[in-house]
């Protein structure tokens, strides 16, 4: 088993529809977990890779009705000025 974790952004918080259907989710064989993070409005899946692909995981959650605004990579980008040695 391959664990992966995979992190949207959404814009409007989740109906009551939504949050049965994001339940429902979890149901799905390869799914771990699922968690909302409502102060920021991101959802985190964590998923077995060797049973599902990140495409499979993001069709999942937009058919539950979510409106997914972007997927965010889990470690932000360095920049040059985190790079660049104290003067």
């Amino acid at each position: 088993m391959t664990t992966v974790e995979i992190l949207f952004r959404y814009t409007a918080p989740p109906s009551e529809s939504v949050a049965f259907a994001l339940a429902d989710i979890r149901d799905v064989y390869g799914i771990r977990k699922i968690s909302l993070e409502p102060a920021v409005r991101m959802v985190r899946v964590e998923f077995d890779a060797t049973r599902l692909t990140s495409a499979s995981v993001t069709k999942l959650i937009r058919m539950s009705g979510l409106e997914v605004a972007e997927e965010l990579p889990l470690i932000s980008p360095v920049t040059e000025a985190q790079t660049a040695p104290p003067a």
